[in-house]
């Protein structure tokens, strides 16, 4: 197995600092037709699809429309705390399983959130698609100004304006240069903060309302609850581990030499082979032990840290895997070991399940986040219902005040993050 570790001792914030204005256009380029097109495509379809409810039709349609929306809405969310370092907490109340038609539909429309990014999307079809497209074009319209200079004034109509400027010869090129540069060193200052203010209204709206706080305290809620189950959960589970496997060798162990201490004068020979598999009974014991200690807080990870702990867990896989950390500090113990066992389920997906050869993890902290991601090559198609491990790991997190993001389409890759707040000593 090969395994490559690499660690980046500049400790920059290499997902939510500002990003260079080519970058920045180059993503404003790609916003303008996500916002305008997606915008009005699901706006469109969540207007038909509620009014023919009365009628019945809207009753099958307005679930899947509106999972498109909150689809299309977490996509976003994405693309902002990737491309501009602004968190948008997803709220959406969970839907009984087995839900019929009437409950989806009803149990979605009665949803703050839902409603929440129904408004985003004429914002975001206007105002979004208007900054989004500033971004671009900010750092672009010097560049007329240059061309012009260059020559481009010649083969333009007689008395054209660039800006205030109005060129009718090579002086007046001359002019619209300066002003291009001018333009051009506003565009500098001004082009990634047009592209931040895009995501920073797409958080204002998504993210606003007093009813996202009372939907937060109910999932922080749920997750304390899960929290407490999971525990006593774990705690039945070293208990029957003890009971079947370390307490039982131990007993086997004590009648063992009970029969030794009886033959020990009588037939010395039984009295060696008794022995014998005492000394292999408590060996036994003693790895099972080990093995229950380190499933419930792996020594390596108290005594090494996180970054250590995962690249441990990593040399036990049989795929390549490539670890990257850029950890300044430790979390707290809590913490740490929260992230160890979700990136431990997450291997063990991987390695079962998606038929991958290569996995990579990247592990940084930034703005007060433990971020970590776990990439692998696989077949794709992992999903967060009940009833898979990544369940498990967002309850974990949830915990935490954590969130879980999954991103695997069909064929792959698959690309799962992890974020829980909190600070490194």
């Amino acid at each position: 197995m090969n395994i490559e570790t690499k660690s980046d001792d500049r400790r920059t914030d290499r997902t939510t600092r500002a990003p260079g204005v080519a970058l920045s256009a180059v993503r404003g380029l790609a916003l303008t037709p996500i916002s305008l097109v997606g915008s009005v495509l699901c706006f469109c379809l969540t207007l038909v699809s509620v009014a023919l409810v009365p009628i019945g039709i809207g009753l099958v349609t307005t679930p899947w429309v509106l999972t498109g929306v909150r689809a299309f809405a977490d996509w976003r969310r994405l693309l902002a705390a990737e491309w501009g370092g602004v968190r948008i907490q997803r709220a959406y109340r969970p839907l009984p399983a087995n839900a019929n038609p009437w409950a989806r539909t009803f149990g979605m429309l009665s949803d703050p959130a839902t409603w929440r990014d129904v408004l985003w999307l004429p914002v975001d079809m206007t105002a979004g698609t208007v900054t989004a497209l500033l971004a671009f074009a900010l750092p672009l319209y010097p560049l007329e100004g240059f061309g012009i200079a260059a020559g481009l004034w010649r083969v333009l109509p007689d008395g054209y304006w660039y800006g205030f400027v109005r060129v009718t010869d090579q002086t007046s090129a001359f002019y619209a240069a300066g002003l291009g540069a001018v333009l051009l060193l506003v565009a500098l200052w001004l082009t990634p903060r047009t592209l931040h203010a895009h995501f920073r209204l797409t958080g204002a709206v998504l993210g606003s309302g007093q009813g996202q706080l009372a939907e937060r305290v109910r999932v922080l809620t749920e997750t304390r609850r899960d929290a407490v189950d999971t525990s006593a959960a774990e705690l039945r589970r070293i208990e029957r581990d003890l009971h079947d496997g370390a307490q039982a060798r131990l007993v086997a162990m004590g009648m063992d030499l009970g029969t030794i201490e009886a033959l020990l004068e009588k037939n010395p020979e039984k009295a060696r082979e008794l022995l014998a598999q005492a000394r292999r009974s408590s060996a036994d014991a003693l790895t099972e032990l080990r093995e229950l200690v380190r499933g419930i807080h792996p020594p390596v990870l108290a005594e090494r840290g996180l970054g250590d702990a995962v690249r441990a867990l990593a040399l036990r896989l049989p795929v390549a895997v490539e670890v990257e950390v850029d950890l300044p500090g430790r979390a707290e113990a809590p913490v740490e070991s929260a992230g160890y066992f979700a990136v431990s389920e997450i291997l063990t997906n991987a390695v079962k399940h998606s038929g991958a050869d290569r996995i990579w993890i990247d592990m940084h902290h930034a703005e007060g986040h433990l971020r970590i991601a776990v990439t692998d090559n696989g077949k794709g198609g992992a999903v967060t219902g009940a009833g898979s491990g990544l369940a498990g790991v967002e309850r974990r997190l949830g915990t935490f005040d954590g969130v879980l993001a999954v991103s695997s389409p069909a064929g792959g890759p698959t690309m799962v993050t992890m974020e829980i707040p909190c600070a490194l000593s």
